[in-house]
């Protein structure tokens, strides 16, 4: 039963209640109501969400509820690249910053001052958006569980200024002197590099590529794969790729065809060198290394930037490969809808929000060679009283 006292501060409430999780008693009280029947109607209310099972984890810290949410609601039902995201902003920013904070302690005003935080730090808009996603869901979790009320993350702001997304790619005329000097660096990455400018595949589906994967009779590579470069055993090394989208099936050149019937060839070579003994013939992998074992990132790293100094251009990242085929497509006249689906992106306007400096590009070219054709065409010049043709 509450009890009830007038204050200059006003009204308050005080009452006894049973922990349903550890059936101790507890002590609850609230002041600052204006009048005596506000001040029941809250104790009841708090009674009310207890019989609920609101607040029945009353004395959980922020930093326990996430580790819960994280193992009983995320592992093994998020892709890894995800989960390892979550547990990043959890463990890098959220966790230093609110320490030994109560769960029912995270109001709106307090989370608002964290993102503030980040931002003051200097991390982009992307990554704070990016922290603020794992705090978002996680808290909304906690609504469903009757262990918030309502989610203090929802209604906040976030500064700073995204930055400019300017693709990085090869130029078409640099692409020759890229794999040229590629293949003097060693055949196995030059047939790596060319396989991503040609297909726009991200480096870690293209490490994951099967023998299965790929039909030459019908000119295609199914893509459902990705391998993680970071596995410590081998059964962990292929999963999901990035997105749902991600898995597609892509038709490819004959060109592309007769390098990897080539490359099949070479292969086979390095197997009956080596013997079934010494070959990771489990694998089955495509592009790997002369013994079958997958590609290290740090040896594609590292191969990638010495090609690109050998050829004079600039550093760029791998992925540049994948933004490079969309640029070659583009230049080559397929639309928008093509070069989504042949990338996967869930959607076409990522791919248009991606590439659109590029197509505006492209128009520009295609108006200028339209103008330079049609000059002599359509810009006859008319000699006063030279005009000929009659009035309808």
């Amino acid at each position: 039963m509450a009890n009830f006292k007038k204050h200059k501060t006003g009204w308050e409430y005080r009452l006894k209640y049973k922990d349903p999780i550890t059936k101790k008693v507890r002590e609850k009280s609230e002041r600052g109501y204006r009048t005596k029947p506000e001040a029941e109607l809250a104790a009841a209310e708090f009674l009310k969400k207890i019989k609920q099972g609101y607040g029945m984890d009353s004395e959980i810290s922020l930093i326990n509820y996430l580790e819960m949410w994280i193992s009983e609601y995320k592992e093994g039902t998020v892709r890894k690249n995800t989960l390892d995201i979550h547990k990043n902003n959890i463990n890098t920013h959220i966790t230093p910053y609110f320490h030994n904070l109560l769960l029912h302690e995270l109001n709106p005003e307090m989370y608002q001052k964290f993102l503030n935080h980040l931002t003051k730090k200097g991390y982009s808009k992307r990554t704070v958006e990016i922290v603020h996603g794992t705090m978002h869901n996680a808290m909304e979790k906690a609504v469903t569980l009757n262990k918030l009320e309502r989610n203090p993350c929802v209604g906040v702001e976030i500064k700073g200024k995204k930055k400019e997304n300017r693709i990085q790619f090869i130029e078409s005329k640099d692409i020759p002197r890229f794999l040229q000097v590629a293949h003097q660096y060693g055949y196995i990455y030059w047939i790596f590099f060319k396989l991503l400018i040609e297909t726009g595949m991200r480096k870690g589906e293209a490490a994951a590529l099967k023998w299965t994967d790929i039909n030459l009779k019908n000119q295609t590579i199914t893509i459902d794969e990705t391998l993680d470069f970071t596995a410590k055993e081998s059964k962990d090394l292929f999963g999901d790729p990035k997105t749902f989208s991600s898995k597609r099936k892509i038709r490819i050149s004959q060109s592309l065809v007769n390098d990897l019937k080539y490359h099949a060839n070479w292969q086979n070579q390095n197997k009956l060198n080596l013997g079934d003994d010494l070959y990771r013939h489990d694998l089955n992998l495509v592009l790997c290394r002369n013994d079958g074992n997958f590609m290290p990132k740090s040896s594609l790293f590292n191969a990638f930037e010495r090609i690109c100094s050998r050829a004079n251009l600039p550093q760029l990242p791998i992925h540049s490969l994948r933004h490079t085929c969309a640029v070659l497509l583009l230049e080559s006249g397929a639309d928008m809808k093509y070069v989504q689906e042949q990338l996967g992106h869930g959607s076409i306007q990522i791919t248009s929000d991606v590439y659109a400096h590029i197509s505006k590009k492209i128009e520009e070219q295609n108006i200028a060679k339209f103008e330079e054709y049609t000059k002599n065409i359509l810009n006859q010049n008319f000699k006063s009283g030279g005009q000929s043709g009659g009035t309808s």
